[in-house]
């Protein structure tokens, strides 16, 4: 299987602050990767580099046919093609409020990608049904619960046709009775093929959809491997504490 994503030596720093220390993975294409580890570990910022919202210090970064080095001064172009390879499922919602579930879908199509806007209604009825919201077109974010805006959201990502999907611990901000509906989304997109990478503390869910496991802690991949290496068997004591300490 060939690999969609790689990730070599990525650091990140925050003022004095180091947030990613030499993070190198890859992720082949049609596969699922989960990224767990506690809070304030570098997992979101990952997500961020990957989507060029938080641009690395250095390493590299290739998404299909783009590759961008940040050992080397990067161009805004370059970090737009960068952005454009994948779609961010943020823990917020960050839909408009003031536009409806379509035209929050059809945005990006239309501003940033060109595209004719009848095509992009098109796709965004096919994607509203993909995730179960037909008849909620027409509505805006507050007539939506927590669980809907979110599907939403994975819709909006969809929508502008990425190569990788990017979910930042999309069930976090859900009451737990609405966790279930958008897990249930992500793992129809993964039974579709999707490339995705997903930081989530939703452990069970990690063993049934991932196909690799990343634990990184103080931005160090301290283990990776299948589901049933580390999320069953881990071999660094790291890893089993945290494990146990989620898993109640």
């Amino acid at each position: 299987m060939t690999d969609l994503l790689d990730v070599k030596a990525l650091k990140k720093s925050f003022g004095k602050i180091d947030v990613l220390c030499d993070v190198s993975f890859s992720v082949p294409a049609g596969s699922v990767t989960v990224i767990i580890g506690p809070s304030g570990s570098g997992k979101t910022t990952v997500l961020r580099s990957l989507n060029a919202l938080d641009p690395a210090d250095s390493g590299s970064i290739r998404i299909g046919d783009v590759s961008v080095d940040f050992a080397t001064p990067v161009s805004e172009a370059d970090l737009r093609l960068l952005r454009a390879q994948s779609g961010m499922v943020f823990q917020s919602h960050n839909l408009f409020p003031h536009k409806t579930v379509l035209q929050n879908i059809i945005e990006g199509p239309v501003i940033v990608q060109k595209r004719p806007k009848d095509e992009a209604i098109a796709d965004a009825h096919t994607l509203l049904a993909q995730v179960g919201l037909e008849a909620k077109a027409d509505q805006y974010p507050f007539q939506l619960s927590g669980g809907q805006q979110q599907r939403v959201g994975i819709a909006r990502a969809l929508a502008l046709r990425p190569k990788l999907m990017l979910f930042d611990e999309p069930t976090s901000a859900l009451d737990p009775e609405l966790v279930g509906e958008v897990l249930a989304v992500i793992r129809s997109l993964a039974a579709q093929g999707w490339t995705m990478v997903i930081v989530t503390h939703e452990i069970r869910f990690a063993q049934q959809v991932a196909d690799q496991v990343l634990f990184i802690e103080d931005g160090i991949v301290l283990e990776r491997g299948t589901p049933e290496e580390v999320l069953v068997n881990p071999t660094e004591p790291r890893t089993r504490q945290f494990l146990q300490r989620i898993m109640g």
